[in-house]
């Protein structure tokens, strides 16, 4: 068993799990409306992709889009 001591904590074990976590920009795009996938079915739009599950697309007000990768 592997012992470590980091800033006052102590983390016991061998298996130490590390999770990445993405921080979400806090702004909204003006989004009229979201497709996803192949459907060309209109649903709420969301603030922008980070917001928006992946494969997504927002399509905007000003008639451009932007694609959730």
């Amino acid at each position: 068993m592997a012992i470590s001591r980091i800033n006052g904590m102590i983390l016991l074990g061998s298996n130490v799990e590390v999770k990445v976590v993405e921080a979400c920009p806090q702004y909204c795009l003006d989004v009229e409306y979201m497709t996803c996938g192949n459907s060309e079915t209109k649903l709420p739009p969301r603030c922008n992709c980070c917001l928006a599950p992946k494969g997504c697309t927002l399509h905007l007000a000003d008639g451009t889009s932007q694609y959730c990768s």
